[in-house]
């Protein structure tokens, strides 16, 4: 079995590469780049000192749960890109790696023009971090726990399409709240989401699952990097819930309806 990722450099996305060369003879990796010390060195998201302290406690939760930076295995193919190039690419680039069993997308930049068409046609799945259609756009989970709605932290696995997080929906996950840190709460959602495509691979079920359209009338938040500023996360950080009052918010809020 051969499967194509469109993915990112990450420690969770090295995970996931890691996890799919498990159950492939090989694995075609379109990696995006971008820095691995966010807030520290400025790319999306600003270098001060309170983007500094928020990412020092996302990186300690990634690397708890998925380990540091690594290579990646020996049948694994790696073209390694600058954030965005991807969609700069003709299909000769890519020829290698649009023949594959499985065509899969989690942490790539926003993928259009000729590739997003020829992806859709081949049932290209994409783990979106958020629960769809109640969170859209990035750092869903961060903003479901900052809305004290931590019932809605999860990942939705839709299939790809053209529009940003609006493919039909196969299922969605969620991860378990056993009094961890609220930074590695949002991280084991990224485990159950590829914990989760990974079983459906193996049973032979994730292509043959029917597709939910979601309607964005139950949208809660859609959010956008540009959002998440120094005062936002500072006010995060200020915060402070004990074990007890988080599993309060998770069974006395309102409970998303979820797929599968």
């Amino acid at each position: 079995m051969k499967i194509t990722v469109f993915t990112s450099n990450q420690p969770r996305h090295l995970a996931y590469i890691r996890r799919l060369s498990e159950i492939a003879s090989e694995v075609i990796a379109v990696m995006e780049i971008n820095t691995v010390f966010p807030g520290k060195v400025k790319d999306f998201f600003d270098n001060s000192p309170t983007m500094q302290e928020y990412f020092s406690r996302v990186r300690a939760a990634e690397v708890a749960i998925f380990g540091g930076l690594d290579f990646t295995p020996t049948n694994v193919r790696v073209m390694a890109l600058k954030a965005g190039d991807v969609n700069s690419l003709t299909r000769e680039d890519l020829l290698p790696a649009l023949d594959s069993d499985y065509y899969l997308v989690f942490g790539s930049s926003f993928i259009k023009g000729w590739l997003v068409h020829e992806l859709v046609d081949k049932q290209a799945i994409n783990i979106h971090m958020g629960l769809t259609p109640y969170y859209r756009g990035s750092s869903c989970n961060f903003w479901a726990i900052y809305d004290e709605r931590p019932a809605f932290v999860g990942a939705t696995i839709h299939l790809l399409s053209e529009g940003l997080d609006n493919g039909p929906g196969l299922f969605h996950v969620r991860p378990d709240f056993r009094g961890q840190n609220l930074f590695e709460f949002t991280m084991e959602s990224v485990v159950a989401a590829q914990d989760r495509v990974v079983s459906e691979i193996t049973s032979s079920t994730l292509l043959s699952m029917a597709g939910h359209t979601f309607s964005h009338s139950s949208e809660i938040r859609y959010s956008r990097n540009r959002d998440f500023t120094d005062s936002v996360a500072n006010e995060f950080l200020m915060r402070t819930y004990s074990p007890e009052y988080f599993d309060e918010l998770l069974r006395s809020k309102e409970q998303p309806e979820l797929l599968r």
